[in-house]
């Protein structure tokens, strides 16, 4: 099932913006609560808030996070999955030394 995913009412804040980069590290809400010094609860809602921006709907068949996460580096780059040192399996060096995905999309 497509998903329509935008950003329609508003930017990020600074702190929904760190939580969801937390979020695609595939940090818990437990311990985005504990490394941002905050309640579970502040996490929980950051994280609800933020779905709402995008226009992401939980239901049975959704798994927000996931949903979330995708839209949020689709929206503000991969730096979050950056951080977990996972190389992509299409990287190449490029002439110039530097590192690149050579996937084309289809």
């Amino acid at each position: 099932m497509a998903r329509d995913i935008t950003i329609s009412s508003r930017e990020l804040s600074p702190f929904e913006q760190l939580v969801l980069e937390l979020v695609c590290e595939g940090k818990s809400n437990s311990l985005i609560a504990k490394e941002t010094s905050h309640t579970e609860k502040v996490i929980e809602n950051t994280v609800s808030r933020s779905a709402q921006v995008f226009g992401i709907k939980s239901d049975v068949d959704t798994n927000l996070r996931v949903l979330l996460a995708l839209a949020y580096r689709t929206h503000y780059g991969d730096q979050a999955f950056d951080k977990l040192s996972v190389e992509c399996s299409h990287h190449e060096i490029g002439p110039d030394g530097r590192s690149y995905c050579n996937r084309v999309s289809h």
